[in-house]
């Protein structure tokens, strides 16, 4: 076996590991995107409570945070094996604004996870320009 031979390979076992793994990791986040569905309609249809109201503008956004990581895994094995870099800037969006939702006592704080928001905008933005657009 020539070395170019185990070297092509040794990439096929590589990628068929990562597939593997990636689906189920899919399967997984989509078993969670169940319960958080459950979780989801329980808030809802809870007598209506201040906190209950946090709890569900919170649970939704973890709703859309699984939804994105099922969408970016997908999205991997339909444009062959490559993860499109706008889909982590979509997440990484979502996950500030779950954190301004939870977490937002100190304004400084908020004004901080407001820029790094603005950052990754301008990042997409870029991203989804002509000159740097792949797909």
């Amino acid at each position: 076996m020539t070395s170019i031979a185990r070297v092509e390979l040794i990439a096929t076992v590589m990628q068929t590991v990562l597939n593997l793994a990636l689906l189920t990791l899919g399967l997984i986040l989509i078993i969670f995107l169940g319960k958080e569905t459950l979780h989801l309609a329980n808030v809802l249809f809870a007598p209506s409570e201040q906190a209950s109201k946090y709890l569900f503008i919170e649970g939704l956004v973890v709703y859309f945070l699984y939804f994105e990581f099922i969408a970016l895994i997908v999205k991997y094995f339909q444009s062959g094996y490559h993860f499109p870099l706008r889909y982590f800037i979509y997440i990484g969006i979502t996950a500030i604004v779950r954190l301004i939702i939870i977490d937002h006592k100190q304004p400084l704080d908020v004004l901080i996870y407001s820029g790094a928001i603005l950052l990754l905008v301008i990042t997409l933005w870029l991203c989804n320009s002509s000159r740097l657009k792949r797909e």
